[in-house]
């Protein structure tokens, strides 16, 4: 268990899906974890699992549909470089001029997928809300991402609550 903290509930699932309104385009999903702050309420994140669409097979184009977690709202997907996106997942689709839209070599890449063994969790949240990002690139169709986040809620002493809050709001 993590210091500062002490669980408040048995491991959760929370389920949420984000599709994009037109193909191409940014969307975002606010997903609420309905925190109660009056209590130091924490969302310990210990797995996720991004199911993200298929891109688009097209002749010659390299496609690609890409997904992510974040605890703060963002403009742009991200990565799992920027300090507020605790998971990206990316399916792309590489096809050459030479390739028939079937014959297209496809590429996964999802980060992270649950806690390694000597960690006990992704990341916390401390706000009320995590937000489920997508974008596709060079799709002719909209697409978009499920998700699955594990966790529990857990209460924080006040000095963490105040650590936690503070950095989450300036990563955003």
């Amino acid at each position: 268990m993590v210091k500062g903290l002490t669980a408040t509930s048995s491991p959760l699932q929370i389920g949420a899906f984000v599709a994009e309104t037109a193909a191409n385009t940014f969307n975002s999903q606010q997903i609420d974890l309905s925190l109660n702050p009056l209590d130091n309420e924490v969302f310990v994140v210990t797995q996720i699992n991004l199911d993200v669409e298929a891109p688009d097979s097209v002749a010659g184009v390299t496609t690609q549909t890409s997904a992510s977690l974040s605890s703060t709202a963002r403009l742009t997907v991200g990565s799992i470089t920027d300090a507020n996106v605790l998971g990206q997942a990316r399916r792309t689709i590489v096809c050459n001029a030479a390739m028939t839209p079937d014959g297209g070599i496809p590429f996964d890449r999802e980060d992270p997928l649950f806690a390694a063994q000597t960690e006990d969790y992704l990341g916390i949240i401390a706000t009320s809300d995590a937000f489920l990002n997508v974008i596709g690139s060079n799709n002719g169709n909209t697409k978009g991402c499920a998700a699955r986040i594990y966790g529990y809620r857990a209460k924080a002493q006040a000095s963490v609550y105040a650590a936690l809050v503070q950095s989450e709001v300036l990563s955003a």
